[in-house]
């Protein structure tokens, strides 16, 4: 899978957030703000193909969690990109 053209990760006050720009995401109308975890894995994953495991790694890789927690936490974060139309597989 991966991340469709056309968002972009802007910092507002304390705050990360998706916002869409460009053609591509003209009929997006949503922003979604991102927890730090969210942030380190979009910047990772933001220009390349990527599967569940990929983000399971990521998050095993920089945090003291379980390869279990992380599966579970890459699949949710990926399933709530995928219900508001970020990720194409």
């Amino acid at each position: 899978m991966r991340i469709k053209k056309g968002f972009t990760l802007r910092e507002i006050g304390t705050d990360h957030v998706l916002v869409p720009e460009g053609l591509e995401v003209i009929d997006f109308n949503k922003l979604l703000t991102l927890n730090n975890s969210a942030k380190y894995i979009w910047e990772n994953i933001k220009d390349m193909e990527f599967s569940v495991e990929d983000v399971a790694k990521l998050l095993t890789d920089k945090y003291n969690v379980t390869d279990e927690t992380a599966q579970k936490d890459a699949e949710l974060l990926i399933s709530s990109l995928k219900g508001i139309g970020i990720i194409d597989e």
